[in-house]
C-alpha cells in the first residue's frame, strides 16, 4: 500500500502513514492529468517545429540560403 510521510513541525516526530483510497484515487487522477498535459506540450512543440521546418523549406525554394532563412526564422 502506498504511504505518505507526516512530519509534526512542533514535535519533530516523523510518521509514515498509509494513503486512503481517496488519496490514492486523487494521486492517480493527478498523474493522468499530468501525463495528458505533458503530451499536449510535446505535441505543441512538435507542431511548432514542423511549421518552422516547413517555413525554412519554402524559403529555400524561393532561393534563400540556409543561413539567410535561419536569420529570418530563429
Amino acid at each position: 500500500m502506498p504511504t505518505k510521510l507526516v512530519i509534526n513541525c512542533e514535535t519533530g516526530v516523523t510518521e509514515e502513514v498509509e494513503l486512503t483510497a481517496d488519496e490514492i484515487a486523487q494521486a492517480e487522477a493527478d498523474a493522468q492529468a499530468f501525463a495528458e498535459q505533458q503530451a499536449a506540450r510535446e505535441a505543441e512543440t512538435a507542431a511548432k517545429e514542423a511549421a518552422r521546418q516547413s517555413a525554412l523549406a519554402k524559403l529555400a525554394a524561393l532561393g534563400l540560403t540556409a543561413d539567410e532563412a535561419a536569420a529570418l526564422i530563429p
